[in-house]
């Protein structure tokens, strides 16, 4: 059974676009990323499937549960992270985490111990108190401690420092091992490349590239920097040039031997090569005309 499916999904807001017919399959015990910028269409299609919002055409379902027709059932297996995370005033953490629980009927006691250890979270400390980052935690608690079949997470690293990002993710890894499907909207490319199996790009409300994540992560394309007295004329394979202060940097899918030649011929200080960031990994996937490469 596919722990997702989206058939020609379309949301607007009035005259607004959100997504526009989206088609998509997440396997169950899968760990899904769904990557794109901020305004994409990543929250809005999460929030869509949640049935906190109602779509304007096409349909949805979750573990073969109707999105709008049978959206209580579907809360009941699902954990989710919203981006950002708002609690009642003046709860403790643990109140937070008790109230949670009970509204799912369930005892989830030992789960959330175990994660707030590892997360480091006070328990007794006030919502209010807390840093962006613990409310997130909190957050994060609340979604996984009923142990769900589908985890759905909205940018759930923001807010955290690195060794917590770590720990997240080792947490993660665990649960989808043991059978729980993830799926993980973000802008940011590395947390899909190290942890995801599939993932789909979306772009503008519209998804523009879906396969295995080395598959969507394979470019020749690098971004060069270049610092020195250099010129690039004639050199083959250079888009996208900026000048900076520090030198000239661009994107080059050429011939690396060609770059170093060309470069030699001018008063070279330093040279530094890079993936693309997550925008130009888009465009790897678009031709002139609008085509997937």
């Amino acid at each position: 059974m596919n722990a997702i499916e989206i058939k020609n999904l379309t949301k607007y807001y009035g005259k607004a676009r959100g997504v526009l017919d989206l088609n998509l399959t997440v396997e169950e015990g899968e760990f899904f990323g769904f990557i794109g910028p901020n305004g994409a269409g990543k929250s809005t299609t999460i929030r869509t499937l949640l049935g906190l919002i109602h779509p304007t055409s096409g349909s949805g379902t979750i573990f073969g549960m109707d999105i709008e027709k049978e959206k209580k059932k579907i809360l009941a297996d699902v954990g989710y992270l919203p981006s950002e995370a708002i609690f009642y005033s003046g709860m403790r953490v643990k109140d937070v985490l008790k109230l949670s629980a009970d509204l799912r009927k369930k005892d989830c006691r030992e789960e959330s111990a175990g994660l707030c250890e590892r997360l480091q979270l006070d328990t007794s400390r006030k919502v209010d108190e807390l840093s962006f980052g613990n409310r997130k935690k909190v957050a994060i608690v609340c979604a996984l401690q009923h142990n769900p079949k589908l985890l759905i997470l909205d940018e759930p690293t923001s807010g955290l420092d690195p060794l917590m990002q770590r720990e997240f993710f080792s947490i993660l890894k665990e649960i989808n091992q043991a059978g729980t499907t993830v799926f993980l909207s973000s802008h940011v490319l590395s947390e899909i490349q190290r942890n995801c199996h599939r993932a789909a790009i979306i772009r503008e409300g519209k998804i523009i590239a879906c396969d295995k994540v080395d598959e969507l992560s394979k470019t020749s394309t690098k971004r060069v920097m270049v610092h020195g007295e250099v010129s690039l004329e004639g050199l083959s394979g250079v888009r996208d040039q900026q000048l900076t202060e520090d030198g000239t940097s661009f994107l080059y899918s050429g011939d690396l031997n060609a770059l170093i030649q060309c470069l030699s011929k001018g008063r070279l200080i330093d040279l530094s090569l890079s993936e693309p960031d997550l925008e130009e990994i888009f465009m790897h996937y678009y031709t002139d005309g609008g085509e997937i490469k």
